[in-house]
């Protein structure tokens, strides 16, 4: 059975910076597609940033050019760089993994993940 264990979640302050990991376990980790997505209480899921089984990488708009995602197989690890964190940035941030090749439908990541961890929170404070 697959596991997704995130970690690194915290308090910053505006303009702060974080990296979130998460770990799999149970699966053939190259395999898959890894994606963080994050979630205020009342608001939607948001797609933050992909990156596919080749280390093709998409990001939401929102973050592009302050949060990097990048995988080390070595260790079925996936991080998410998020640099100038601001106040809206605050949710909890779950990590996601499934066999997509298509990440992305109509310019946002695909919300539609099989498999998911339990979330890190992550507080901006301004």
């Amino acid at each position: 059975e697959m596991q997704l264990v995130e970690s690194g979640g915290g308090w910053v302050e505006v303009g702060g910076s974080l990296r979130l990991s998460c770990r799999l376990s149970g699966s053939t980790y190259s395999a898959f597609a890894m994606a963080w997505f994050r979630q205020d209480p009342g608001k939607e899921r948001e797609g933050v940033a992909v990156i596919d089984s080749y280390g093709k990488k998409n990001y939401a708009e929102s973050v592009k050019g302050r949060f990097t995602i990048s995988k080390d197989n070595a260790y079925n690890t996936v991080y998410l760089q998020m640099n100038d964190l601001k106040p809206e940035d605050s949710a909890m941030y779950y990590c996601a993994a499934d066999l997509w090749v298509e990440t992305m439908v109509n310019g946002k990541i695909r919300t539609d993940f099989a498999n998911w961890g339990q979330g890190t929170k992550v507080t901006v404070a301004s």
